[in-house]
């Protein structure tokens, strides 16, 4: 059994294909101009009879696709579900739950928009705001965590600041800020700041201070013992700030795109929500699903090659 479980995908695969021609669409949903959504299934099922094939000729590929396999029929078995509630029996008002045939057209005739526009504008003001709340965060971070004096300053203000939701200074930013777009980077670089900043000073005061001592030992000046040694030791701590604050900044990126910005995929699904084009919001979503995914993804591979000596150790 566990040698067949390899082809569950494709047995859930060709069981949607099968559901998908046997009952007819629902005359309450609009007819879509193509059939995607079987498109989509027949793509999946060539794949996931590829797949297994070549797994004969490379074990490890195979074993991964044994260890998938659930999931991977699970994922067919929801999106056929799905399917047959709106587009075949329109149990859900059709308005709001569209067909998946309409959801996939939008992707694929509105995705030089979509992604050459509306994403890259998202991009540019994520990208903009989390490096400046990164530096931001790592240099009151490390500024507490080495300094007493500035931990004297700067801790009372992170704890009255830190806590506020970023999006409870939007009133404050609607006036302080001349465009939508620095206010947009102020509220994403404030959501990285906050837990930037408290895991870095709590890693480096969790170093152990021999490690200090036999540096100074050695000779090793305060630049060194800083750079060299209080922040790699304390590097488990900042990624997990580093972590939390990306989280943060794509809840906050959704907000400040509703300020009134022109563009962006944020603005975009908000957009086609007041214009009650429901298959547009969820193609935003899926676009902003995977874009997250693959930055998260990009995230752990940078996190393992750093933290290489943790592998085994922890796990998060």
């Amino acid at each position: 059994m566990g040698k067949l479980a390899v082809w569950k995908p494709l047995g859930a695969a060709l069981a949607a294909i099968v559901l998908e021609l046997a009952l007819p669409n629902s005359p309450r949903h609009p007819p879509s101009k193509y059939p995607f959504f079987l498109y989509a299934l027949l793509l999946s099922g060539t794949i996931f009879l590829a797949a297994p094939l070549a797994g004969l000729f490379r074990p490890r590929l195979l074993d991964w696709l044994r260890v998938k396999a659930d999931f991977h029929a699970a994922a067919l078995l929801f999106v056929n579900i799905l399917n047959v509630a709106t587009n075949k029996y329109a149990l859900a008002p059709p308005i709001f739950f569209p067909a998946p045939d309409r959801i996939l057209g939008v992707l694929i005739f509105d995705f030089s928009y979509l992604v050459g526009e509306c994403l890259v504008s998202s991009a540019k003001l994520l990208f903009a705001g989390f490096a400046s709340g990164l530096l931001a965060g790592l240099a009151t971070g490390v500024a507490v965590g080495f300094s007493k004096r500035a931990s004297y300053w700067i801790n009372p203000l992170i704890r009255l600041i830190g806590p506020i939701p970023p999006t409870a200074w939007i009133p404050l930013v609607l006036v302080a800020f001349p465009t939508t777009f620095q206010g947009g980077v102020f509220l994403i670089a404030l959501s990285v700041w906050f837990p930037t900043t408290l895991m870095t000073s709590s890693g480096i005061a969790n170093v152990e201070n021999a490690y200090f001592e036999v540096s100074s030992t050695l000779g090793a000046k305060r630049r060194h013992q800083i750079f060299r040694v209080g922040i790699p030791a304390a590097m488990p701590f900042i990624f997990i700030g580093v972590f939390n604050g990306t989280c943060s900044s794509f809840i906050t990126l959704m907000t400040a795109e509703m300020l009134g910005v022109k563009n962006g995929i944020g603005w975009y699904i908000n957009w086609q929500r007041e214009m009650l084009s429901y298959a547009n919001v969820y193609a935003g979503l899926i676009v902003i699903a995977l874009s997250f995914h693959l930055l998260i993804s990009l995230f752990f591979k940078v996190r393992d090659r750093v933290l290489v000596w943790q592998k085994g150790v922890i796990k998060w």
